[in-house]
């Protein structure tokens, strides 16, 4: 069984929401979902665990706990609450459910944990009458005791549960244990350090100074340490670090918050004494989850706590901006045992800036353009040299390529046969982005007939103040005629533009550029949210990673949905790259071994049902003069029903479908492919993503469109 730390118990309780459980006795009214694996109660209390091969202990399930001795479950048919149901193969993946809770006010998940060996473990949020949880954080790094997760969960005011997913994985002595689930109202950031966890602050342990906590009805009475601000007397607790064991010049010690799960923007609140100021420094900085620091505060260098012979609490006010993941980190830096000490209480936040005067946070979405209704915010140049960009679009062909979109809608177009000049300048400007800070530009483009220029797509950034020009971005190779995503971070002092130019001196030298889909983001880009980097969500899946849990039907199937990257074998069907970047991966049916008229099946993961309508949208590549047809099913209880159809040669691109439906029982959704008269039959689908409520948008209705049909709208 799991090895495991218990933590040491802090003298006062902090108040607790329902949902909370420490296993002591029972499972608090947690249940496991009777389609998966059952988490296990130790016999002995005090955590629940999935292994990979299940001890002996007692089953929670359905709010009963039954003992058993059995080995992990695996899946197939079982009689379950009187009737017959089909089981979903699922290894050892356990489902955990809260009993329903209402949450009006912020509050912060304090998670005790421990994963080991291949186990993952994952949290999410399900809200009453929605058909997809919401992941909020998971983990899949072993450790070797027990390990605290915090997670700041909204208010809101319908009804929910904690789903908390565990995934035992394939390696021998692979498990997942819950040693703890508290909810408490506030920010994960706050902390009065009378909590037995310490709020899953940590201290960066360093061989000569660390932090500690001070204060509590065990303390030295000839200890020269102050009273916690919390109670203002000797039992309250708060972190202090001294330099009485400072040993070299310049010792450092670290105290971290746990990392932030949400964007959170606010007043940043703390208290703290210091003594000797001449022989420290107290700094707080921020850091994000790639370890790059910023500065957020420092002491003053003549500041001290030492008052009318007292020791007194500074207090501290700072506006935190956190767009993305980050921790906040408490810095003390020592020059010499006689440095003093620093001790820090009562960290709390509000959503509100410490000023009225601090600037709100910038939402660079107003940068963002997909060009479907317009130009958004961009602008053209009005340069005497300039060729202006322009908005086109295109219909499904087998010729040219679609925007990105959707494959049927608008983009921007550079070329140099739509001017009368021999070449062309074009230049696009975004709209103007706030200084002192750090963004991530992200756009699709794809180039044609270019030769040997290095400005056949360029991105500058410039100054509105001196109008300076600094490249951020070059491209001079083709792209095949795909979209392909490019990335770029980068960070401005003053206030500035994004410049996409497209440039050709030469006709012969020229082709086109194309972009579409710009967005814009704060932070870095590797932080952002990027192509195979979100939470698991059944049924998303850009293949990027691998197959999502899709899996073949292999009753019937002749042949295999193959994960491609790059073109098909084949050659005048089948995409040249993936939706999703141009370079990533897709799913794809190689039309080359089968016969007409068989088909291959894509079977999704079992999907729960809802009452209220439920969205898929996807991307398909129809391409080829034999292509067959590419049908989407629901599959419930042995029983199939279409949901969406194509057939016949579509387009020489990717196209977005989506499709609504309902069901109210567990589910799958099956892709199914059949092979058409010819080799030329290859069929791929990429970026599959479902969605609660209707779809937003009208499917574009391509149907089998003539081969003449390329013209430029």
């Amino acid at each position: 069984m799991l090895p495991f730390l218990l933590l040491a118990v802090v003298a006062t309780v902090q108040a607790q929401l329902p949902g909370s459980c420490n296993f002591e006795a029972d499972t608090c009214g947690y249940t496991s979902d009777p389609l998966f694996t059952s988490w296990t109660l130790n016999p002995e209390g005090n955590f629940i665990t999935v292994d990979s091969v299940q001890q002996q202990g007692k089953e929670v399930r359905g709010g009963e706990e039954g003992s058993r001795e059995s080995a992990g479950r695996r899946g197939g048919e079982e009689k379950r609450g009187g009737e017959e149901g089909r089981r979903e193969s699922t290894g050892s993946r356990a489902v955990l459910l809260s009993p329903v809770m209402g949450l009006e006010v912020w509050s912060c998940l304090r998670l005790v944990y421990q994963v080991s060996g291949s186990g993952s473990l994952q949290v999410q949020q399900r809200l009453e009458g929605q058909s997809f949880d919401r992941p909020l954080w998971n983990s899949h790094t072993p450790s070797d005791s027990w390990v605290i997760a915090s997670v700041d969960l909204h208010n809101t005011t319908e009804d929910w549960r904690v789903v908390l997913e565990g995934w035992a994985g394939d390696a021998p002595d692979s498990s997942v244990a819950v040693f703890e689930i508290r909810i408490i109202p506030g920010f994960c950031l706050e902390c009065d350090y009378e909590d037995s966890h310490l709020c899953g602050y940590g201290n960066q342990w360093n061989t000569n100074v660390n932090w500690y906590v001070g204060g509590g009805v065990a303390r030295d009475p000839d200890s020269t340490l102050p009273d916690d601000h919390t109670h203002n007397n000797g039992t309250g607790h708060y972190m202090y670090v001294d330099s009485v064991y400072a040993k070299t010049f310049k010792e450092v010690a670290k105290l971290s918050s746990p990392m932030t799960t949400v964007p959170m923007s606010g007043c940043l609140s703390f208290q703290y004494q210091r003594g000797e100021e001449r022989g420290n420094l107290f700094s707080v900085y921020t850091r994000d989850q790639s370890g790059q620091y910023q500065d957020l505060w420092r002491a003053d260098a003549d500041e001290t706590s030492w008052s009318a012979g007292t020791w007194e609490w500074i207090p501290v006010q700072v506006d935190l901006k956190a767009p993305y993941p980050l921790q906040v980190v408490f810095e003390v830096t020592f020059n010499s045992p006689r440095g003093g000490h620093v001790a820090l209480d009562d960290i709390s936040f509000s959503p509100d800036f410490c000023s009225a005067e601090t600037e709100p946070t910038f939402e660079p979405a107003v940068a963002n353009c997909d060009f479907e209704h317009g130009f958004c915010r961009y602008s053209q140049d009005q340069h005497t040299d300039s060729s202006p960009w322009k908005r086109v679009s295109v219909r499904p062909n087998i010729y040219r390529a679609g925007d990105h979109t959707t494959g049927a809608g608008s983009f921007l177009l550079a070329h140099s046969r739509l001017g009368p000049r021999t070449g062309y300048v074009s230049r696009l400007f975004g709209p103007v982005l706030p200084g002192n800070m750090k963004y991530c530009l992200r756009f699709y483009y794809s180039l044609r007939g270019f030769n040997q220029t290095d400005q056949a797509l360029e991105v500058y950034l410039q100054d509105q103040a001196s109008a300076s020009l600094d490249r951020i971005w070059t491209q001079g190779e083709r792209s095949r005629g795909i979209w392909v995503s490019s990335d770029v971070t980068f960070q401005i002092a003053q206030p500035a533009k994004v410049m996409f130019v497209s440039t050709c001196r030469s006709f012969w030298d020229c082709g086109t550029a194309a972009l579409d889909d710009i967005t814009v983001s704060l932070g870095d880009c590797d932080l952002t949210a990027v192509p195979g980097a979100l939470l698991s969500v059944p049924g998303h899946c850009d293949f990027e990673a691998g197959v999502c849990g899709y899996t073949q039907d292999r009753a019937g199937d002749a042949g295999d949905w193959v994960r491609n990257r790059g073109p098909t074998p084949t050659s005048y069907t089948g995409p040249r790259g993936d939706h999703t970047t141009g370079l990533g991966y897709y799913m794809h049916i190689e039309a080359s071994p089968m016969m007409s008229g068989q088909n291959v099946r894509l079977l999704s993961s079992s999907l729960r049902g809802a009452r209220g309508p439920q969205c898929l949208r996807f991307y398909h590549h129809m391409y080829g003069s034999g292509t067959g047809q590419l049908r989407v099913l629901l599959s419930r209880d042995g029983e199939e029903t279409l949901l969406w159809k194509r057939g016949g040669e579509q387009s020489i691109t990717w196209l977005r479908a989506t499709v609504e439906y309902q069901c109210d029982h567990q589910h799958q959704i099956v892709f199914e492919a059949t092979r058409g008269p010819s080799v030329r039959s290859d069929i791929a689908i990429d970026d599959v993503v479902f969605q609660s409520g209707s779809c937003p948008e009208i499917e574009i209705q391509t149907g089998h469109v003539p081969s003449n049909s390329n013209d430029i709208e």
